[in-house]
């Protein structure tokens, strides 16, 4: 199953070395990043902060992987870390598949 593995890290340095680290090691065919504004509790405290939102391009069999790799680059205790499933136009479905395997 194909998918977007959805992260959000706290600057663009770190976005950066995620995508690049992803992307090189085949885990993900393509890593699309825009800044966002959060709002959240953490400790018990609403939070709010500017972040950088990651769309990791993959196949489901990578995912253990990129949980992985994530949490050994990212510079938060707790990282977002989602897998959301994707339909679409079967080209590049195909080409997602066979850059992230």
């Amino acid at each position: 199953m194909l998918g977007i593995v959805y992260i959000t890290a706290g600057d663009m340095t770190n976005a950066s070395e995620i995508a690049r680290e992803l992307v090189s090691r085949r885990l993900a065919a393509c890593v699309s990043m825009f800044p966002i504004f959060s709002i959240y509790r953490w400790n018990e405290q609403v939070e709010e902060q500017n972040e950088i939102a990651l769309l990791v391009k993959t196949d489901s069999s990578r995912l253990d992987e990129i949980i992985k790799a994530v949490k050994s680059l990212h510079t938060y205790d707790l990282p977002a870390i989602e897998f959301w499933e994707i339909e679409g136009e079967q080209e590049y479905l195909d080409w997602v598949h066979v850059n992230s395997s």
